[in-house]
């Protein structure tokens, strides 16, 4: 797009980063992209998030959370300059220690890292939400993770209306009963891939914020469970088990209460990441999301263990396939067939 690459240039010479050396770096799932600006003499790093308005993205969600999060002493990337209309925001660098990255390297940090990220949540959720935040709903989450009907089940075997309401009507009486609260800031996303390690600072501040442009109102258990349910990597049994014990200590939270509510929520999440994997794959032609069905699955089955999930338990054995080798190959194989909408 040369238009958009001179409306960068443009904006980073106004900012005053217009002499910086210019490297990728690497994106999500959405359509941002993201670029490492280094200048020298003295050397100073930035990061333009790059977020074309006609491709669907806006940042002003960014720019809300990211100055509430600052305020409240939490590591979320500063903001330098910006030009809302283009979709562009000139940021602090934080680094590259994803917690992704430093677990592996340094696999004797691992409680570490997770102690913090758990004690991020305790002080967040101590703080008075933003007025501005959309609740994430009963009937929200139950949408979302009726995407597994709509995308797994649906791309695997075909739509099954049937199961798919049967499936709701249960979801929401569950949420409804365990897990009804929406009274703190969820992240939605807070997992090894967007936190990173900055030890040279203290408390809280260690832990670096990404990609929460979508929080909204929610349940104090949902981004714990984003945490140590990580579809993206595997975290231990047992880290996982001192980790909720160490949030409902630290937030005097009821034991059995809490606990329903993370298997709950838990199952909602990887219901609704089931889907989007899906989608991700047979919509917008990303196959490398499906080789991560198989961990999700495998998490879902340990929520749907917890007694409270036993009739959503019975409903979702049968009505939802087991993520096969076939069928996942299946998935894949539709991947150019199905046009992007």
């Amino acid at each position: 797009m040369p238009d958009r690459e001179a409306a960068i240039t443009a904006f980073l010479a106004h900012a005053g980063w217009g002499d910086s050396a210019i490297a990728p770096l690497a994106g999500d799932a959405s359509n941002r992209r993201y670029l490492r600006l280094k200048r020298t003499d003295p050397v100073q790093l930035a990061v333009l998030m790059d977020a074309p308005p006609v491709r669907g993205e806006d940042v002003h969600p960014f720019i809300q959370i990211s100055n509430w999060l600052t305020n409240a002493g939490f590591s979320a990337p500063k903001i330098f300059a910006s030009d809302e209309e283009q979709g562009f925001l000139l940021l602090e660098d934080l680094g590259d220690d994803l917690f992704a990255r430093v677990i592996p390297a340094r696999p004797e940090q691992e409680s570490t890292l997770y102690t913090c990220a758990t004690d991020v949540l305790v002080s967040l959720h101590e703080c008075a939400a933003p007025a501005t935040l959309a609740p994430y709903s009963i009937s929200v989450m139950t949408d979302l993770a009726a995407l597994a009907y709509d995308w797994y089940l649906g791309a695997s075997q075909g739509a099954d209306t049937l199961a798919k309401a049967q499936f709701g009507a249960e979801m929401t009486a569950v949420l409804a009963q365990h897990a009804p609260q929406q009274d703190v800031l969820i992240q939605r996303d807070y997992h090894s891939e967007n936190l990173l390690w900055l030890p040279e600072r203290d408390g809280v501040a260690r832990v670096g914020l990404l990609d929460f442009q979508d929080a909204m109102l929610g349940h104090r258990a949902y981004d714990l469970v984003s945490l140590l349910q990580d579809a993206r990597r595997d975290v231990p049994p047992t880290i996982e088990a001192e980790m909720i014990q160490h949030y409902i200590t630290a937030a005097n939270q009821d034991q059995d209460r809490f606990t329903a509510a993370y298997h709950v929520l838990g199952a909602q999440r990887n219901l609704r990441i089931l889907g989007v994997f899906a989608r991700l794959c047979v919509r917008d032609g990303k196959a490398h999301y499906v080789d991560l069905i198989p961990r999700v699955w495998g998490l879902l089955q340990r929520d749907l263990a917890h007694p409270a999930l036993a009739d959503l338990a019975r409903i979702i054995t049968d009505t939802l396939p087991t993520p096969t080798a076939t069928l996942l190959q299946g998935l894949k194989d539709k991947c150019p067939t199905i046009p992007a909408q």
